[in-house]
């Protein structure tokens, strides 16, 4: 025990006399970790990013106008008017996620396609090919104010009135109209008196239930349906809500940390061509011990730089650490000890300093990704997700997110930190073994 502490505490002095190494790996995650939960809306949903769109209108129409308003009050675009070349060109740039053309006689046309008696317009969207999730978002909240601001106009409007009258002039015309077209007939007929009737309530000043029914004609078909919105985490939604510096604190560090392992991993080949360890074989210290020491120090380091970048977020981002206290600490530590076996793993196949460098920083960057550090997890596709289980890096994030944002208890900590010592088990006897055969 006495060779055992005596390396360890070798190992953790020599970390701290490098201070650029030190400040590097103190730093760099927090930054990262900064901007990450800046871009993804921070501690405020209400600072998260607009969809940028264009609407190009070349119709004077006033169903064309009541559609444009209402792409601007919707509270997740940011709508510009511009001319079509130069939304296209935005589009084309990446500057503006879509562009929207209202061509000309759309209100006229969209008025009488609505009861299927004439042909539909066209819509035409031009759309940045990286945005096909934010396209469908668009069409359907354009669906919605095309169809209130069309079905408005069309029952209790001028263009209504004057399609109606029009239509019913050509039916009464055609040859059979009564046999042919009588239900339609009908339907305009009793239309057009409702229409009536309602102008005439509405130039007597009514006010009753019938005004009402008027103000709810003319406001078109609308959504049969509202919506009410909760964000799901544990305990109280409010002291809870989603923090976004949470997540990317958690991707930035597990990254940062698995690149200082590489470090340590590298260092030991290192010690072995300076012929550091001939000299520590030949005391009474055995192979294990030198191993062992080197992969405690290890976990003492990512651990003590883990639990710092988080009282970081906590003071300075409003990070909460909503959840299991206990739960956090056992999936820091068990993370730590991933992380020291996965140095070891590097050091015992890497056979030279510079070519173990390759292959690890590589490996990393593949764990790193699939962890969903960088891109969450749920973007992936639904059998990367599942693949992902395979990989200790997502457990890690996973369930530092339940301890953080999600307010879960100790009970989901649990799965993360005995995947994570299953693996740091893995490593270190892989390791051993192979140090062992070499």
């Amino acid at each position: 025990m006495t060779a055992l502490i005596a390396l360890i505490r070798k190992d953790l002095i020599l970390f701290l006399a490098d201070r650029r190494a030190l400040l590097l790996n103190l730093v760099m995650p927090i930054l990262l970790g900064a901007f990450f939960g800046f871009i993804t809306g921070g501690r405020d949903t209400k600072d998260a990013a607009k969809i940028e769109i264009a609407v190009v209108s070349q119709d004077e129409h006033v169903i064309s106008q009541k559609v444009v308003k209402g792409l601007k009050e919707e509270s997740t675009l940011l709508v510009k008017e511009m001319s079509l070349e130069e939304a296209k060109a935005q589009v084309l740039k990446g500057k503006l996620n879509m562009a929207v053309l209202i061509p000309e006689k759309f209100g006229e046309r969209a008025g009488g396609a609505l009861f299927g008696g004439k042909e539909k317009p066209e819509l035409d969207i031009y759309y940045d090919p990286s945005q096909t999730a934010v396209l469908a978002m668009v069409k359907g909240m354009l669906t919605q104010q095309v169809m209130q601001s069309v079905s408005a106009e069309m029952f209790g409007g001028k263009t209504g009135t004057t399609f109606i009258d029009q239509t019913l002039k050509d039916l009464e015309k055609m040859d059979q109209a009564k046999k042919e077209n009588g239900e339609l007939h009908d339907f305009l007929g009793s239309l057009k008196k409702f229409q009536v009737s309602q102008q005439a309530d509405k130039d007597a000043g009514a006010v009753s239930t019938t005004a009402s029914t008027t103000n709810t004609a003319n406001a078109g078909l609308s959504m049969p349906f509202v919506t009410r919105d909760q964000a799901m985490t544990a305990g109280d939604p409010v002291a809870n809500k989603y923090n976004g510096y949470a997540h990317s604190f958690a991707g930035m560090s597990v990254q940062f940390i698995l690149f200082m392992a590489i470090d340590a991993g590298i260092g030991i080949l290192l010690a072995r061509r300076l012929g550091l360890w001939s000299r520590l074989l030949a005391a009474p210290v055995g192979l294990n011990t030198v191993l062992i020491a080197r992969a405690l120090s290890c976990a003492l380091i990512a651990c003590g730089l883990m639990c710092f970048i988080f009282l970081v977020a906590v003071f300075v981002f409003n990070v909460h650490i909503a959840g299991s206290l206990p739960g956090f600490f056992g999936v820091v530590i068990s993370f730590s000890l991933m992380t020291a076996s996965f140095g070891l793993l590097i050091a015992a196949f890497g056979k030279t300093p510079e070519a173990a460098r390759g292959i690890s920083v590589f490996a990393t960057l593949i764990m790193v990704m699939l962890s969903g550090a960088w891109m969450p997890s749920f973007m992936f596709p639904q059998w990367l997700q599942s693949l992902t289980l395979i990989v200790p890096t997502r457990w890690a994030v996973d369930g530092l997110d339940a301890m953080t944002w999600r307010g879960l208890g100790l009970d989901a900590a649990l799965p993360a930190v005995g995947v994570q010592l299953a693996f740091a088990t893995v490593f270190g006897v892989i390791a051993l073994w192979r140090f062992r055969k070499v």
